[in-house]
């Protein structure tokens, strides 16, 4: 279906349809300010007002940002820890296994299996599973891969990267509301409110 997109530049209200919609809906508001101060001060806005499906998007790390969004604490870490416990404890059940019970060999009156000579198979295997438990679970906690959003519709979204800073509303949100978030916002010094349809 073809993109439909609304811009909602406070006051005056711009709409721009596509010919061949039927009945579109809004699936996401951007909002766009020039600083990160003009930034901070909108997501604690955004945030008291009781939104949450949203996020803010900057060109670089902005001190405060996480607070001014309430961003709980991730579970990554404890994935890895969880990882690494897991291949720490298989690595070690593995020797046993193999020296002790599959195939004992003795040599010079040594231990089968001893806690000592599995450490370096067990390190590594700690290693190992962390490295995989991050990085699926980054992917997981952060629902990627995902090839669009409808972010990339917008052509103002493109300086998110340089030199502007963006607040997205996902249409899901129980809040979301297209008149009363754009004024909303435009009351929260947005220069521009955009709205992207279906």
């Amino acid at each position: 279906m073809e993109m439909n997109t609304e811009m909602l530049d406070t006051p005056a209200v711009e709409t721009i349809t596509a010919e061949d919609s039927v009945d579109p809906k809004p699936v996401l508001m951007l909002a766009e300010f020039e600083t990160a101060d003009l930034l901070l001060v909108a997501a604690a806005q955004v945030r008291d007002q009781g939104f949450r499906l949203w996020d803010c998007h900057t060109p670089y790390p902005v001190h405060g940002l996480d607070g001014a969004m309430a961003i709980r604490p991730t579970l990554l870490p404890w994935i890895v820890l969880g990882g690494g416990a897991l291949g720490f404890c298989g690595g070690m059940l593995m020797q046993g296994w193999m020296n002790a019970v599959d195939y004992p060999f003795l040599v010079s009156g040594k231990p089968f299996w001893s806690i000592p000579a599995s450490i370096p198979v067990g390190f590594e295997m700690t290693i190992l599973f962390a490295a995989i438990g991050s990085f699926f679970g980054m992917l997981l906690l952060n629902g990627l891969p995902r090839l669009y959003r409808p972010h990339f519709r917008s052509d103002r979204f493109r300086r998110a990267t340089s030199d502007r800073f963006f607040i997205s509303i996902d249409g899901r949100d129980r809040r979301f509301d297209v008149e009363s978030n754009a004024r909303l916002l435009g009351e929260l010094g947005a220069t521009a409110v955009e709205v992207i349809e279906e």
